[in-house]
């Protein structure tokens, strides 16, 4: 690599950056991008299971938190899932819809990346891989870097750069704190961060409940910070996890309480109906044909019932009932960043255009995917945030020549 200016300089070959660098290269920029890791897209690699659950077919802005909610509107509307989709069905990647319109490759993650990797290259992407940039300047005519990779340390010199360095999530992959620090360094106010889409943790009574379940799963409800999400709950030897409580810790905070429900689809009904037909069964055995027993024994624990259906009154067996559908815990914590798919918060989006993804005060700086205060939902969200992100801060590097 002897060139020492570029028009653009992406720091992060992750989802956003990857697709931020191949759209304004394709439009004729000369784009570098830099990976500190060994190969790009490692994120999109070890993603949903292997197979990559790359967006949603029911994206929408209420899908996504952010101290503005308004403004993943622009990237979103701009360049949306249909629009990713086209490109996976162009590369002829094979992809199936899971629950709740998640989409997942057919075959491996891998393909994604792929895809990313040659669009990049045919339009003349220049990749350097396991380098960091150590030194970030602003200069009249843009930034300078000094870099430090395989080569030793030289300096480089870009009109726009681009964060995309992404959140805190999942430190083993390499993940830091970078981009908040450079938004620091450039006068950009970086919102409250924490671990989101991350089982929850439990301490004393509570926990060793919960741990006496450790293994057991069923589709349920958790409920947190005004929200609802109906999926699969798993009960593990620290707590909760499973989809429904990874998308309700995104709402839960410290000191407050979370409802799960184990049965969804309403409890006090389907009991009513049981002591009709057979009401000298005992209540744990009655619970047990809805719900694991397991979870069935606890749950009556919990509530202090015992004896026959037939003893309970309608008052009694809907108090039962709403411990069955509304079971308040407090959560001690929760796994942390080593577990926590994403990172809530970011980079103030107060101090960047919601078109552009340009901070106001300082042209030429980009600030993109989840580095930035927008966060989605478990099922593909967080990675669409990349891809229209992404592409909104290409097409304006591109359009500036």
């Amino acid at each position: 690599m002897t060139q020492d200016r570029f028009h653009a300089i992406i720091l992060g070959a992750g989802a956003a950056g990857l697709m931020c660098a191949a759209h304004a290269a394709a439009q004729g920029a000369a784009v570098l991008l830099i990976e500190h890791a060994n190969a790009p897209g490692e994120k999109i690699r070890i993603s949903g299971g292997g197979r990559c659950n790359f967006t949603n077919t029911g994206v929408t802005p209420a899908a996504y938190l952010s101290q503005n909610p308004h403004f993943c509107k622009s990237a979103l509307k701009r360049y949306t899932h249909w629009d990713f989709i086209d490109r996976v069905q162009q590369a002829g990647i094979a992809f199936h819809e899971k629950t709740l319109g998640q989409l997942f490759c057919d075959g491996s993650s891998r393909q994604i990346v792929d895809m990313l990797c040659d669009d990049a290259e045919a339009a003349g992407v220049r990749l350097a891989l396991r380098t960091e940039a150590t030194e970030i300047t602003r200069e009249e005519s843009g930034f300078r870097l000094a870099i430090d990779g395989p080569d030793g340390r030289r300096e480089i010199r870009c009109a726009n750069l681009v964060i995309a360095t992404g959140g805190k999530s999942i430190p083993k992959m390499g993940a830091t704190g970078f981009a908040h620090d450079v938004a620091g360094l450039f006068g950009l106010s970086v919102t409250e961060i924490r671990p989101a889409l991350v089982p929850l943790t439990f301490a004393g009574e509570t926990l060793e409940r919960l741990a006496a379940l450790s293994g057991v799963s069923v589709f349920g409800a958790a409920m947190a910070g005004g929200m609802r999400f109906e999926e699969a709950l798993l009960f593990t030897h620290r707590g909760l996890s499973g989809p429904a409580i990874l998308q309700a810790s995104s709402y839960w905070r410290e000191g407050e309480e979370i409802g799960i429900s184990l049965m969804p689809g309403g409890c006090f009904e389907a009991l009513k109906a049981m002591r009709a037909e057979r009401g000298r069964r005992n209540v744990v055995t009655a619970l047990s044909e809805l719900i694991p027993r397991r979870l069935a024994l606890q749950i009556c624990a919990v509530a202090g019932v015992d004896g026959n259906l037939a003893d309970m009154s309608d008052i009694a067996l809907r108090a039962f009932s709403e411990v069955v559908e509304n079971w308040r815990l407090k959560p001690s914590g929760s796994e942390g960043w080593r577990t926590a798919e994403v990172t809530l918060g970011g980079v103030d989006t107060a101090g960047l255009s919601s078109r552009t993804m340009e901070a106001r005060d300082v042209p030429g700086l980009f600030f993109i995917g989840e580095g930035v205060d927008v966060t989605g939902w478990l099922g593909g969200y967080n990675f669409q945030w990349a891809w229209s992100s992404g592409w909104a801060a290409g097409t304006e590097i591109a359009a500036r020549g």
